[in-house]
């Protein structure tokens, strides 16, 4: 079909691309802590959830605990087990979409083409397609909300040929043909990374299948423990207070704030000693030269074992080493020359992550040719970017902490946005834009604290191209992380028609220092009387002079 094209009239204040757990987050924030209702949320699919809406595959799992893979906001008291299926994570969202009725203020089977910054009218103009009929709308927003995520647009060998023309099922985990049956099938599986270290566990319970995994790098694994969560324990976090919250905290301190200072006690060579303990434990002796890793376990994601390794003790299943040079009509050619039959073939190799989906314009250039010129994606505290004012980015750049959960660093990402937002939505400012100075400055910082680290010792998603810059790890830890992001550095941003918002600005001032004062009063025992006085009178001569001028610019409003 053709594309049409319609202009539209207005637009909301604030539109957000994606509807997957950035995005939600993102809305039930603007209504909580802003009480603001103009919004759009744009998301391409028919349904909200993102990540664990399009990863269905068999085992999918998280390996993060349930507890502290959810909203702070949004504690979860019936989570069934201690790290939950990604079917009960998707009603997760999906209920908090509806308790917040998020679904009111989604447009779905919509995706953004392209947005671009209007100087003069400080606005976005924003480029729609449906993606059923492929007619395309404009639209205007004051912000723009990025919150496309990392796991989205799953990716094959770049380079393969003969993926078209494979003539049996042919697909990929990320989008999981539910209409396979797998019964009596010859099964080729490319890739040994998290996904298909869960979905092969469960392949293999049919003893008719065959498969073979072809595999290129190894992971380092570690021991997952699911535990079932019951009636009991569920009732207890529903009625008794504080317990559900007491209990998330211990996780967090327990497991994600106390472990890198440990590491760093032990070394890293510590959790290859247990990694590899593991793996020859549960693995083939004739697998163990091949699937302990080479380079340091720090330097990409652990992968948590959900039976993988034992599964290669079934006699339907064997590893391949040897390359693919490419697929062939009826299964895969080694590099070695051996061509291998299949009736089914399922690529288990992640997702593009160092290249944003939509093409952005700001003041001078795309956001696709921003990140070119700094080696891939880059922002200044993963958020916000020079040259696209009011433009924030939820999953950004350098904002993963390793093997943590991603709800809380999308959480912390929005509450910093959310302070930027708010003078906007408010009417006490145009826009916000971060100044290259600080965000060079930033990424200097952070870039120098990645070289030469563990992070840059292997082919990895974490890194431009898989061998680039590091765009991906934030290098510290989740209290830094939170630190540095607690609230914006105003002075390193470039604000349009702010004056009302300067003014309330130094308000703010004003108030901190009347709060000194009266600490100041209050210990007067401890300071000369005549001193504080003459501070007090002066704090209400600035008082009434800021009192003045608000009026002011209200009245010019």
């Amino acid at each position: 079909m053709s594309i049409q094209e319609k202009s539209s009239c207005g637009g909301p204040r604030v539109a957000i691309i994606g509807g997957g757990l950035g995005g939600l987050s993102f809305g039930i924030a603007l209504k909580q802590q802003l009480g603001f209702e103009d919004f759009t949320i744009y998301e391409k699919a028919a349904e909200i959830g993102g990540t664990w809406r399009d990863n269905t595959y068999p085992g999918c799992n998280s390996d993060t605990p349930s507890h502290w893979y959810s909203l702070s906001t949004e504690l979860n008291p019936n989570w069934t087990s201690t790290c939950v299926p990604g079917s009960e994570l998707q009603e997760y969202w999906t209920h908090f979409a509806r308790k917040h009725a998020l679904y009111e203020h989604t447009v779905f089977h919509t995706k953004v083409v392209s947005a671009g910054w209007d100087s003069e009218k400080q606005l976005y103009n924003i480029k729609l397609e449906d993606v059923r009929s492929s007619t395309r709308t404009f639209t205007t927003a004051q912000i723009l909300i990025s919150a496309v995520g990392y796991l989205m647009d799953p990716i094959f060998p770049p380079g393969l040929r003969g993926l078209d023309k494979f003539k049996g099922d042919l697909f990929h985990s990320g989008r999981w043909d539910h209409t396979v049956d797998f019964h009596n099938k010859r099964v080729g599986v490319v890739g040994c990374g998290a996904s298909a270290a869960q979905f092969i566990p469960i392949l293999l319970e049919d003893s008719t299948v065959q498969m073979v995994n072809f595999c290129q790098t190894p992971s380092w694994f570690v021991d997952l423990k699911i535990t079932p969560i019951s009636d009991r324990q569920r009732w207890i976090f529903a009625h008794v207070p504080f317990t559900l919250r007491l209990y998330r905290n211990w996780l967090v301190i327990t497991g994600y704030i106390l472990p890198p200072y440990l590491r760093r006690l032990r070394g890293t060579a510590h959790v290859e000693e247990v990694s590899t303990a593991l793996i020859k434990q549960r693995a083939p002796a004739q697998y163990h030269d091949k699937l302990i890793p080479t380079y340091p376990a720090a330097c990409r994601r652990l992968v948590m074992d959900p039976g993988y390794l034992a599964a290669l003790h079934r006699p339907n299943i064997s590893l391949n080493w040897d390359g693919i040079a490419e697929v062939t009509e009826d299964g895969i050619l080694t590099k070695t020359g051996e061509v291998i039959p299949f009736d089914v073939i399922i690529f288990g190799t992640g997702f593009s992550t160092d290249t944003h989906p939509v093409s952005i314009k700001g003041t001078q250039e795309t956001l696709q040719e921003y990140s070119a010129a700094h080696g891939g994606p880059t922002a200044y505290r993963g958020v916000t970017v020079p040259g696209f004012p009011n433009f924030y980015i939820i999953g950004g750049p350098n904002t993963t902490t390793p093997n943590t959960s991603y709800i809380f660093t999308h959480e912390v990402e929005i509450n910093y946005a959310i302070q930027l937002v708010a003078p906007v939505v408010r009417g006490l400012a145009s826009s916000f834009e971060v100044t290259a100075r600080a965000c060079d400055a930033y990424n200097a910082w952070l870039q120098a604290k990645i070289a030469g680290s563990d992070w840059m010792l292997c082919h990895s998603w974490y890194r431009t191209g898989g061998n680039g810059k590091n765009f991906g790890i934030f290098p510290g830890s989740i209290l830094q992380f939170w630190w540095l992001l607690r609230s914006p550095a105003w002075g390193n941003y470039t604000v349009v028609g702010g004056a009302r918002w300067e003014a309330y600005q130094r308000w703010i001032g004003f108030a901190t220092l009347g709060a000194v004062a009266s600490a100041l009063v209050l210990g007067g025992a401890l300071v000369r009387r005549d001193l504080v006085l003459r501070a007090v009178e002066s704090l209400g001569a600035q008082f009434v002079q800021m009192s003045k001028a608000i009026y002011h610019l209200n009245a010019e409003a």
